[in-house]
């Protein structure tokens, strides 16, 4: 893991953990990373000093006494993080938003769709509004024949 600091276009400075460098920038370049402050997506590392151990001098004796406890101050008042970015929350609301009305003013086949939407798509019943479940070599099939599915979105609290 590597810790950086990073600040934003605004000039809010503030910490934060990634599994790589790539991983950063992979990140960065998706909009991912965000100032906790003000939302801005345009965040750039900051200088940092890196903290390297010296090993041409000898370590300082580790004290013996432990050290006075500190002077409790004021707890500053928690400003809550944002979980996600707000693009990307506007996104899901959409993709939710589109799920629910294809859920609502559509048909649920569940495995037969493939095949039903190959008979639509032939003339051989009447076209409706459908959804259900195929395997992918079942939907790559319906592509080669020119015949428009497309995946509902899932969302990851649809998976818990």
């Amino acid at each position: 893991m590597i810790r950086y600091t990073l600040q934003c276009a605004a000039g809010h400075r503030f910490e934060s953990w990634f599994p790589s460098s790539s991983s950063y920038e992979s990140q960065r370049e998706r909009g991912f990373v965000t100032c906790p402050e003000c939302g801005s997506s345009a965040v750039d590392k900051a200088i940092m000093a890196p903290s390297v151990a010296r090993t041409d001098r000898p370590r300082a004796p580790v004290p013996t006494e432990p050290a006075p406890a500190p002077v409790a101050e004021a707890p500053a008042p928690e400003t809550p993080l944002p979980v996600m970015s707000q693009p990307e929350a506007e996104l899901r609301s959409l993709m939710r938003k589109l799920r629910e009305h294809v859920v609502k003013t559509s048909d649920y086949v569940g495995t037969e769709f493939a095949d039903l939407a190959r008979k639509m798509h032939e003339g051989e019943v009447e076209h409706r509004a459908i959804y259900g479940e195929a395997s992918a070599d079942e939907v790559k099939a319906l592509h080669e024949d020119d015949i428009e599915v497309f995946p509902l979105p899932l969302l990851p609290e649809d998976r818990n």
